[in-house]
């Protein structure tokens, strides 16, 4: 299987876990609401050029594994995956406009990572003056 990615300009492979929570960590993110949030994230995912290989709701925060493309950084992904579901969320259940003032926590947790471990690529890097 091959984990890198080819466009016009680069070969990448950039994968980040993303991890968010509604504001004030409330247990929300269930039934209905659930169900919608998981399509909008797809969606939303769909029109940035970016997959989710791995989605899973908690009742009180939401667990992303994100391919990206190399002109995202992490902050717009959440930034535009939070602005989007958040607006559609609180028009479409409005309890959760009289529950929270905003949808979301402003903070959110970021890993990147790839194939390889950070010893590896430090290693790499290393030894290249020696060859």
């Amino acid at each position: 299987m091959n984990r890198r990615t080819t466009s016009n300009k680069a070969i990448y492979n950039i994968n980040y876990h993303l991890i968010w929570c509604p504001k004030y960590r409330r247990k929300i993110l269930i039934g209905d609401i659930e169900k919608r949030l998981k399509d909008l994230l797809l969606e939303k995912a769909s029109k940035l050029n970016i997959i989710i290989e791995q989605l899973e709701i908690m009742p009180d925060h939401v667990h992303l594994f994100v391919k990206s493309i190399p002109i995202y950084p992490p902050q717009f992904i959440v930034g535009q995956l939070k602005g989007y579901t958040s607006k559609i969320l609180r028009n479409e259940f409005p309890k959760l406009k009289s529950r929270l003032p905003c949808l979301w926590s402003r903070s959110y947790y970021c890993e990147s990572f790839g194939n390889i471990s950070e010893d590896v690529i430090k290693k790499y890097i290393k030894d290249q003056k020696g060859v």
